[in-house]
């Protein structure tokens, strides 16, 4: 009997949920990892610099009809070529300025000479009379000169030779008991300690730069190999996010050293220029050291303008040259790091001005002052894995430039501190250049969500949200007398009129279209009415508010308001608009008992519901109203107005156009 054949089972997948859930204690492993892996990874990391700054060549050659190992040696070959001529050049100019510093020995004595305490007056005689007393001091507390015993200048009395047997053993056991003394012999220098006194500190940093160029030509010729490398590392699944981080890192990190290497330079021309007018000797010299320093964040740039005034102390008679120099260096400075570099830098990399600071001090406790030349490409790489990465969205949030709360939680976190001029001033701030529908809408209405999922959660006292209803509705209040935009104005307002409803399944969403709509003649009362709380009331008095200026006659109306004398007045008039405004999470059913009841006591009126927020489908919400069905279901104020405006202008079309359908829902 044949045995059943069983089909293997693939071997469980390794699981990193612990790793996953605790980003914190991934990004230290991975700091460890940085910091005892640092020989390796640091020329790997500088050389993925190198390959960013100069792929744009590469790629620029290969449309050329250039091979890719052709390109990449000619490029390489190039840009060292460049890098070492600059180099020798400079170095050779800095040993000569070193070379002739010792001609100005006079004149750097005559400057240090006039820094010291002045000669004549009373500071001068200060100054001695302190010296003098400090020298008593030490004179009468310090140790006394061998050989002196009582009175100064007296001479002590030498020891009597010894003579008899007794005296000689006794000096001899004395004189045994004296420290020997010990003379230090250097060992014997070896040829390994002489390699690594000597051959060492050259032979590291030519293996560094070796390694750098290796890797660097290998990235730039199998380019496509190590992006493939990575998206299988990242499987099927992210595959769109692996190649969205990987694009988006590159583009940012070529962005930065092409900008970086560009602004430099026009800091050092800049920069010799103005010592050229300051008559500084070598001007071109300190030019091309501040460009080259420069690359190395902030160290860099005080080492070469210190430098700079440092040679002119030395080389002027007077002062005034060096405080120029040293005004001409701060000035730049201060201009160039505090207006240009973060509007530049910060719009390129997406890193904030702080964290390029921060991270520049981590990077170079990681991996030294090499780790300060390359702070800034590494930190790109980590913002790009927050943004792509769920677990890692802390470092986006850190390390990004974008850190701005959004309108309605800027807005609703004031309210939650309960500071009500920062929370309107807030409001007014976003008001500007903007209408007021888009202020309620996007705002407001956003933070009124907000403030009723905290307290239906219990997170949000009593207290609080009764404070923040009623600081919102001074807000509207105040807003009564604001001026409207000529974009608020009827006959101006555009209708955007979204193409993705008739579009099929199969088809792109086209772009939305703004048609403008006449406005209709007759305007309709509207009466709004809250489905059951404060927050409820609040949208409704801002509906009712731009209604107003639309020239509808409105009326607000409270829950318990609707008495049956009131529902009789309302029956009279089947063209007054009734709109029901409910705030979510929990609205929707309040909001069907009130619907329910209204279209029990008037059947012909017209009955709007908002819904203010609601992620559901409107035409599947309004089905759930079931014979209390209202005429539409609206998700924000803009499509109650529009939607108050289509039930305007059908009442006004004779009783032949307007048929019996239903009006249309507003998705």
């Amino acid at each position: 009997m044949a045995s059943p054949v069983t089909t293997p089972r693939s071997a469980p997948r390794p699981s990193f949920g612990l790793l996953t859930s605790a980003p914190v204690l991934l990004l230290a492993l991975v700091l460890l990892a940085l910091y005892f892996a640092r020989p390796v990874l640091l020329p790997l990391a500088m050389a993925l610099s190198v390959t960013f700054l100069l792929t744009p060549a590469v790629m620029q050659l290969e449309r050329l009809r250039v091979k890719r190992i052709g390109a990449v040696l000619l490029v390489m070959v190039m840009a060292g070529m460049l890098v070492g001529g600059v180099g020798w050049i400079v170095a050779k100019q800095v040993i000569g300025v070193i070379n002739d510093l010792p001609n100005y020995r006079d004149n750097i004595h005559d400057k240090f000479s006039a820094l010291h305490a002045p000669t004549t007056g009373p500071l001068s005689r200060t100054v001695k009379s302190l010296h003098e007393i400090g020298a008593e001091i030490n004179s009468e507390t310090g140790p006394k000169p061998a050989g002196t015993q009582g009175t100064a200048g007296a001479q002590a009395t030498p020891a009597p030779e010894p003579r008899t047997r007794r005296e000689r053993l006794l000096a001899r056991e004395e004189a045994e008991k004296q420290p020997v003394p010990v003379r230090e012999v250097a060992p014997e220098t070896t040829a390994g300690d002489m390699f690594r006194q000597y051959a060492r500190p050259v032979l590291e940093p030519l293996g560094v730069l070796l390694l750098v160029i290796i890797f660097s030509f290998y990235m730039l010729v199998k380019r496509e190999d190590l992006r493939n490398r990575l998206l299988l590392l990242a499987g099927k699944r992210q595959l769109n996010q692996m190649s969205q981080a990987l694009n988006e890192a590159a583009a940012r990190i070529s962005r930065y050293l092409i900008t970086n290497v560009l602004l430099n330079c026009g800091y050092g021309v800049i920069f010799a220029f103005c010592l050229y007018l300051l008559h500084v000797p070598n001007a071109t010299l300190w030019g091309a050291l501040m460009a080259i320093l420069r690359m190395i964040p902030y160290a860099g740039t005080l080492l070469a303008g210190l430098s700079t005034v440092a040679f002119t102390v030395a080389v002027f008679p007077n002062w005034w040259h060096s405080l120029w120099v040293l005004l001409l260096f701060g000035g730049l400075e201060f201009f160039i790091s505090n207006f240009i570099e973060p509007h530049i830098y910060g719009k390129r990399t997406g890193i904030s001005a702080f964290a390029l600071v921060i991270m520049a001090i981590v990077w170079t406790i990681i991996w030294g002052w090499p780790g300060l030349i390359v702070s800034t490409p590494m930190t790109v790489c980590l913002i790009v894995m927050g943004r792509y990465l769920p677990q890692m969205s802390f470092l986006y949030i850190l390390l990004g430039e974008e850190a701005e709360l959004s309108p309605e939680a800027q807005y609703y976190e004031r309210m939650l501190a309960m500071d009500q001029t920062e929370a309107h001033e807030a409001a007014e701030s976003f008001l500007k250049g903007r209408q007021l529908l888009e202020l309620y809408d996007r705002m407001v209405l956003p933070a009124l969500e907000l403030s009723e999922q905290d307290r239906h959660k219990g997170a949000l006292d009593e207290v609080h949200s009764r404070w923040l209803y009623q600081s919102t509705t001074e807000l509207i209040a105040e807003l009564t007398d604001y001026e409207p935009k000529p974009e608020d104005k009827p006959k101006e307002e555009p209708v955007t009129v979204s193409e993705s409803s008739t579009a099929t399944a199969g088809d792109a969403p086209a772009p939305a279209e703004t048609v403008a709509e006449p406005e209709p003649e007759h305007k309709s009362p509207v009466v709004c009415v809250p489905a059951e709380d404060q927050a409820d009331e609040i949208a409704g008095t801002m509906l009712a508010q731009l209604l107003e200026w639309r020239g509808h006659s409105t009326m607000l109306l409270g829950k318990t308001a609707l008495t049956q004398e009131i529902m009789e007045r309302l029956a009279e008039d089947a063209n007054t608009i009734i709109c029901i405004s409910a705030v979510p999470p929990f609205a929707f059913a309040q909001a069907r008992k009130m619907a329910q009841a209204l279209r029990k006591s008037l059947p012909k009126n017209p009955i709007v519901v908002g819904l203010w927020g609601s992620k559901d489908d409107p035409e599947a919400i309004r089905v759930r109203f079931g014979n209390a069905r209202p005429n539409a279901i609206v998700k924000n104020l803009a499509e109650a107005l529009k939607q108050v405006r289509d039930i305007d202008s059908d009442a006004a079309k004779p009783e032949a156009e307007q048929g019996v359908a239903a009006v249309p829902v507003l998705g």
